[in-house]
Formats: C-alpha cells, structure tokens, sequence
C-alpha cells in the first residue's frame, strides 16, 4: 500500500474521470515537467521504470536503486500536484504491479464522499485491498490519528504532496502539516517523500527539520519556465488591457485570476458579454455549478475561466496559453504556481500580472485580521511587490528567488528582455520630483492624487484642497497617469515611499527618501522603467519559443485537427487532451503523416495511439493535402 498525503483530496476525485483506453502513460510522462522533491528511497530490487523525457523519474529511481536514506526535497511540474503518471510509475516501484487502468479504479474505491463510504473504506484499508490511499494531513494529526495509522500498517511507502505547507517560511503553511514528523517515528524504515512546486532553499531546511529526516536525498529541478513570456503591468484600466491579451489569444484558453469572488462574477459576466466564452469559478459557488463550470473548461466547451486562486488544484488542461493576474498574489510562490498552469504542453504561453499598491495594502489588511501577518508572510509580500515593480529579466529574478543561478544573456521572453520596456532618461530627477509632490501635499493623500497632482490635473479633488497652487502642479504633464502611477510603485517598491496600512493608505517618506529629496547623490544608481510608448513602424515582439513552436506549421490544418480532436474527445467523453496535447497536434501539421506507420514518428504518440486514434486523423490530413 501507497499513502499520498495531499492538500485537497478533491486533487484525487478527477484522477477516475479518465477515458482507461485513452491513457497513455508515456505520452503523460514525456509532458511532465521538474519537480522538487525529497526523499527517503529504501533499497528494492531494480525494477523497469517508465522511460521520461523530463528528470520527473529520477526520484522513483532513488526509490527503487539507493540504500536506505532520508528524504529529498523535490520540485514539482510547473504548479501541478502529484502527477498520474508519477503516482503510477511510484506505485510499480513500490511493488504495486496494476496496469494504470486497474489501478485507477482502485483509487477512485479509495476515495470517501459519506459517513457510509468512510466505514466500508476502512475496512478495506484494514484487509488491505488498496494500492493507493488518499489522506489528509489533518486525519493523520486529528483525534482519530492513532486508530488511522493502526488501520495503515506497514505501508510500502509515504509521499507527502504540497510539502512547502510543512514549513513556517512557506506560503501556505498549515500547523497539521508539521505534525507530519510522527511518521518517521512511526515507520522507521518506510520510503518517506515530500513534493512540492514551490520551495526556497529556506523552505526546504525547514522541510528536512520538521520531517526529522537526516542526510536527505534532495532533487531540484530547473524553476524556469522558458517557454513562459512574463509581463508586468501597472493597473489602469483593466478591461483594456484584458481585452489586449485577448487579441493575442483569440479561441484560446486562458484563466484569469481576481483576488475576490464578487470581482470573478462581474469579470465573468463582462467577458460572456462581448463575446468570449467563459465562466466563472470560485468556492462561493454552488458544487454542481462549480463542477459544471470546471469540466466546460477542461472540454473545451468554454475557452476562459474567471477564478480565485481555488481553481487550479488537479485541473491539468496543458493547453492553456495565457494566466492573467487582475492583482497581485500574496508571495512570488503562489505566482509561481498560479501562472505555472500555462504551457504544461511546452509550447509558448503568457503570463500577465496586472497589479496596484492598493494589492499589497489588501494583503496586509487581510493577513493582519486573520492574526496571520507574521514577520514569514510580511517578507514573502515585500518580495512580490519588489518584483512586480522590478526593472530587469522575470525569469531571472523568478529562478534567483528561488536559489538557482541565472546566465546573464537575455531570456527573449519577457516585457523587459522583449524591448516592451524602456528606461526612464533622468530617474533621479523625476524620482526628486515625485517624492517632493508627496511632502508638498503633506504625506496625507495616495498615490492616485498625487499622480493627479503631478500630471497637472484640473480634477475637483485636485482644486477643492488649492493643489494645483502647488510648485510641483504639472511638474510631470507630458506623462501619462497611469505612467507617474507607475513611477510611483517603482520608488515604494525601492523603499523610497512607503504606503501607509490603512483603509485609505496615503504615501509618506521614508528615510532614503528624505535622503534623496536632499541630495541627488544619495540614489545615483537609481532606475525607473515605464512602457515603451507604441511607434508604428516597430513590429510587436514575438518571442523565441513562440516563433519556434509555429515554424513551418500550417495553421489551417492544426485548427482542423483541433476540431477532429474535440469531436473525438466528447464521443468517448474525456477532455481533448488525453487524446492528442497540442504539441502533437503541431506536429502533425507540421509533418503532414500519410499513414499510420508514419503516424508513429510523431511526437507524442506511440504504437498504441497510432492504433487506437490514429486512423481519423491520417484521413482528415490526406484529405487536407488533396484539397490543396
């Protein structure tokens, strides 16, 4: 028996939808991207391994080929929990020799819904009739945790999903999960794994050290995300710039993020009005309707999801090519997570954050009335909003957040790397004046007012308090707002402004602030970066990956095997993705197969998809050619 500690045992409940003869375990795997993972392998005698293009595999191996030894830390693939060809290929490692369809259908036994389920599943925990079972962290640290852990056994090993949650530096750290240390003491010599996606080399000490585990094995994958375009911008208005990353993602999908369930309505209902496809998604839902949504979007019904952070855990549709952010996140992890949904199937994808200082006072607020703002949450805020507001590569700083090393050549995939940004002629001076506008209204108004001020508004606010009397009026007109609004997070993110954490936040100095405002000198080396304002002649910046991803592919032709694909797909009731990802789809317009033993040099599908599948689309592609 297998034990998989996971966050949301609803991660679990999707594993059973999948079409049994669509599952293909190597086509699963080759999509799998590096996770991070730690991990006690006990010695076993070697077994065959599902061959991995990625280095998902490379714990199972430690499992199956190392002496006993404690745990590793390991990254998981691009924000995914556990994935099914992982936990398919762990479960063989440790003995349990179901074919992926079989035991599919002993976890989908394995999984609890009512009072009557629980009893007639603990009894077939007690006959040990299951290769898999499915727990909380809170079973194994509640009341009932002795008589639980009675009814396990001697399992053949434990893995611990969503393991940052251990730890007190991590951004979800739940107190159930530190308790997770009993079961060293417990099964002593029993292969113990931890996964997650999201883990600084802080986390990962704290992991080993909570766990008890000593002289861990610990795997890192690679955190960059190459095929990701990262974006920044600053809020202005949010439908426009919605409606700019819709251009370039015309029917395809997408998820958009809103940090509250009122604000997912209103974006949901706005989007379905001017004609795009979508739903929305948030805990406040009914399930039914929650389900219903969710399943649209995996089917391809509905090209959009509108969501809180809720919605991601066990959905895998690889095809997703843009995550929008409509505000910040709480912590460079939950972004890395979040906007990690996009381009599972490797090819190119966006990620936009659209973000306000008025995110992070949010945060604070909210964190603080929930007795939850320690000095752990209050760094791992400031670290976002240094980033949001940072000037230099975003996949750089990402992968140098998280302690790995970055080459100084430019990544080709992001606003800054992409020429989308450019540097600001003369920060200090504009700097001086920006911080000069905030004395002058007396540090007592935000950030919007003093942009207003700045810009040379004639706005009532602005001439109600005699503002625009003021020696720094229109000191900035030449500027758009929503630019000086942007200069205006730069310098509270260089810790020049600080915005106070109240209800209605206004900008004061901070002392490098004042120190600037006396002496130019003070931040010589300061920079400030705004959008590069649009020029005609320039031709809009595509990146590496995206170019690559679509030479010598005809478009007419993948759009046509899309469509054969999502026929197929509702025939045999599954999501289009177990059928074909999109990467194969490319492919094969790329190569344009004529028959079935052609079929198989295509990436992606083997003898048995070539089998199976194989047939319709080799028709519709010599029907293609012909036409032509």
């Amino acid at each position: 028996m297998v034990i998989f500690l996971t966050a949301l045992l609803a991660s679990a409940k999707i594993l059973p939808q999948i079409d049994r003869e669509a599952l293909d375990l190597q086509a699963r795997a080759e999509a799998l991207q590096p996770r991070t993972h730690i991990s006690q392998p006990v010695r076993r005698p070697a077994q065959p391994i599902a061959t991995v293009r990625q280095p998902a595999p490379q714990p199972v191996r430690q499992v199956v080929a190392q002496p006993v030894r404690q745990p590793a830390v390991r990254r998981a693939s691009a924000g995914n929990p556990l994935d099914l060809a992982q936990i398919t290929t762990i479960c063989r490692a440790a003995g349990e020799q179901d074919d992926p369809a079989a035991f599919i259908g002993r976890l989908s036994n394995a999984y609890a819904l009512s009072a009557d389920d629980r009893t007639a599943i603990a009894a077939g925990m007690r006959e040990r009739r299951y290769a898999l079972v499915y727990a909380s962290p809170e079973r194994l640290a509640g009341e009932a945790s002795g008589s639980f852990l009675s009814m396990l056994g001697r399992p053949s090993f434990v893995a611990i999903d969503e393991a940052h949650c251990i730890s007190q530096w991590g951004h979800d750290f739940r107190p159930e999960y530190r308790q997770l240390g009993v079961l060293r003491q417990r099964f002593p010599g029993v292969g113990l794994h931890a996964f997650t996606a999201t883990a600084t080399a802080r986390v990962r000490s704290d992991i080993r050290s909570q766990l008890g585990l000593a002289d861990p094995v610990e795997l890192v994958g690679s955190f960059d995300r190459p095929n990701l375009v990262y974006r920044v911008v600053p809020r202005a208005s949010l439908k426009k710039q919605l409606q700019d990353v819709l251009s370039r993602h015309r029917n395809e999908a997408g998820i958009v993020y809103c940090p509250s369930r009122r604000e997912v309505e209103a974006l949901a209902a706005w989007l379905e009005g001017i004609g795009v496809r979508a739903r929305p998604y948030h805990a406040g839902l009914e399930d039914d309707a929650r389900h219903r949504n969710q399943d649209a979007f995996l089917n391809e019904d509905v090209d959009v999801i509108v969501a809180t952070v809720a919605f991601g855990m066990g959905i895998d549709r690889s095809d997703v090519r843009f995550v929008v952010h409509a505000g910040a996140p709480q912590s460079l992890e939950h972004y890395q997570q979040e906007s990690g949904r996009a381009g599972r199937d490797g090819l190119a994808a966006e990620c936009v954050l659209v973000y306000s200082a008025a995110d992070f006072i949010r945060w604070r607020l909210m964190l603080e009335k929930n007795g939850e703002l320690t000095p752990a949450r209050r760094a791992l805020l400031r670290e976002m909003e240094r980033y949001a507001a940072s000037v230099g590569c975003r996949h750089a700083r990402l992968v140098r957040y998280f302690g790995q090393a970055y080459g100084s050549q430019a990544c080709g995939a992001c606003d800054y790397c992409l020429g989308e940004l450019e540097a600001v002629p003369d920060a200090v001076s504009i700097a001086r004046k920006v911080l000069s506008c905030v004395a002058r209204v007396g540090q007592r108004f935000g950030a919007s007012h003093v942009a207003n001020v700045l810009c040379g508004s004639d706005s009532q606010q602005v001439k109600a308090r005699g503002h625009e009397r003021l020696t720094t009026f229109g000191l900035l007109k030449d500027a758009p707002v929503a630019e000086v609004r942007g200069y205006i997070e730069q310098l509270t993110a260089e810790e020049l402004l600080r915005q106070t954490d109240e209800a209605f936040p206004v900008l004061v100095l901070t002392a490098q602030g004042v120190a600037l405002l006396k002496n130019a000198d003070a931040r010589a080396d300061l920079t400030l970066a705004r959008q590069r304002r649009p020029a005609r002649d320039r031709p809009s910046g595509r990146t590496r990956a995206d170019v690559e991803s679509w030479q010598d592919v005809d478009r007419e032709l993948f759009d046509r095997l899309r469509a054969l694909r999502l026929q197929i797909a509702r025939d045999r009731g599954v999501p289009p993705y177990v059928i074909f990802h999109d990467t194969t789809l490319r492919e094969l317009a790329r190569l344009k197969p004529r028959s079935l033993e052609q079929l198989e040099s295509v990436y992606g599908i083997g003898a048995r998809k070539a089998e199976q599948l194989g047939q319709p689309f080799v028709s519709a592609i010599a029907d293609f050619v012909a036409g032509k």
